[in-house]
């Protein structure tokens, strides 16, 4: 029986990070990189250089592969849909991967399918945005409904005039403009699941995130104090969106818990960052389900191995050579684990993370964000 090769479109970290886990399983693992220095290309051995843009990139990059899948949403889904015309299998498909490229696809669908969601409204002219703020009350939500990601194409505008200066920004080609009501939250959620061809499907603790700036800062899991019918209601959501939306691979779903309901914000059809605590705290990781997910094979046990896992983002700051810190950052807590993406550093950059795993979580934060402010250069002690 040949090995089977996995290849992933996309060259950040979490292909970097599904390597090690491709490295595990004992299969093939082939990257399309933009370029020789991105996270995956750094560790991979089976690297193509091209664009995920470009259909003769993607033709010339699939022969071989066993299964094509993906560590970004951005590729666009008539190439894909072409891959699959020359029996290449592409999961998650692009029928179900544009509910994650395309904000309005998601939110009509996800109406369709009766989770809950933020009430919103494709609008193009400042009349439709002051029409709906006159229904929902300022502040709205104004997004793009392509190409956002980490806070990028979203703003919270509490006036006409605000929303004016938003809608005078250009979209980019095929995109609108979303508008959606703020959600007073009183936590953000994250509830992960995998899920197969077969349809066999498992789901993560849920996770509460804390997000700065548009991106994600850190993870607490289990979410402390979350009700255990309420995280259970969370995990059934997700399961019913990947199974509805025919996903394969890991998904993510993005809430916001009021305390009385969840409304669903965002969807992440790979690999996230709010599970990459996965990697030491859970039986399985996100990386190694999501491999064996699009390769139907049987789906990894998800539960932690502790009472709580930790994981805090490592943003750029003020030093240039991460690896200055490792002597004492691990010298001062050997219980941390360390995960660096060999990436350039620039302000507020997703660089890295740590994580933690332990009984006290307020404890694991403490220690999480000391090393990564220590990596940054917030603290030098």
């Amino acid at each position: 029986m040949s090995v089977p090769v996995v290849g992933m479109i996309g060259g950040g970290q979490l292909a970097q990070m599904c390597a090690a886990a491709a490295t595990a399983l004992g299969i093939g693992f082939r990257v399309l990189a933009n370029s020789l220095t991105d996270p995956a290309a750094q560790v991979v051995r089976d690297v193509r250089i091209g664009d995920h843009d470009d259909r003769d990139d993607l033709l010339a990059f699939a022969p071989g592969c066993t299964v094509i899948t993906f560590d970004h949403e951005q590729v666009p889904p008539v190439y894909l849909e072409q891959l699959e015309a020359l029996g290449i299998a592409v999961r998650p498909g692009p029928s179900a991967l544009f509910h994650a490229q395309d904000k309005i696809h998601m939110r009509r669908a996800l109406n369709d399918i009766d989770v809950p969601c933020p009430r919103w409204r494709v609008v193009s002219a400042l009349d439709h945005v002051t029409d709906f703020a006159a229904e929902v009350a300022w502040p709205v939500v104004l997004k793009t409904s392509r190409g956002g990601y980490d806070g990028r194409g979203v703003w919270v505008v509490r006036s006409a005039e605000q929303a004016a200066e938003v809608l005078a920004i250009p979209l980019a080609a095929g995109a609108q403009w979303l508008a959606e009501e703020q959600i007073n939250f009183v936590q953000e959620l994250s509830a992960q699941v995998a899920r197969s061809p077969h349809g066999q499907a498992v789901a993560y603790p849920v996770a509460r995130t804390k997000q700065v700036n548009g991106i994600c800062a850190e993870v607490v899991v289990p979410c402390p104090g979350l009700a255990a019918d309420r995280a259970v209601q969370a995990q059934e959501i997700a399961l019913r969106i990947a199974r509805d939306l025919n996903v394969t691979g890991m998904l993510a779903v993005e809430m916001f818990d009021t305390g009385d309901r969840l409304y669903i914000n965002e969807l992440a059809m790979r690999p996230h960052n709010s599970g990459h605590w996965s990697i030491e705290g859970a039986v399985t990781s996100q990386f190694e389900n999501h491999l064996r997910a699009v390769l139907d094979l049987p789906l990894g046990d998800p539960r932690a191995v502790a009472p709580y896992a930790v994981m805090v983002n490592i943003l750029g700051g003020d030093v240039d050579d991460l690896y200055s810190a490792y002597r004492h950052v691990l010298a001062r807590d050997p219980g941390l684990k360390v995960h660096l993406y060999g990436k350039q550093v620039r302000p507020g950059r997703k660089l890295g993370h740590v994580t933690v795993i332990g009984d006290d979580y307020e404890e694991l934060l403490l220690r999480g964000r000391h090393a990564a402010d220590y990596f940054a250069g917030v603290i030098d002690e």
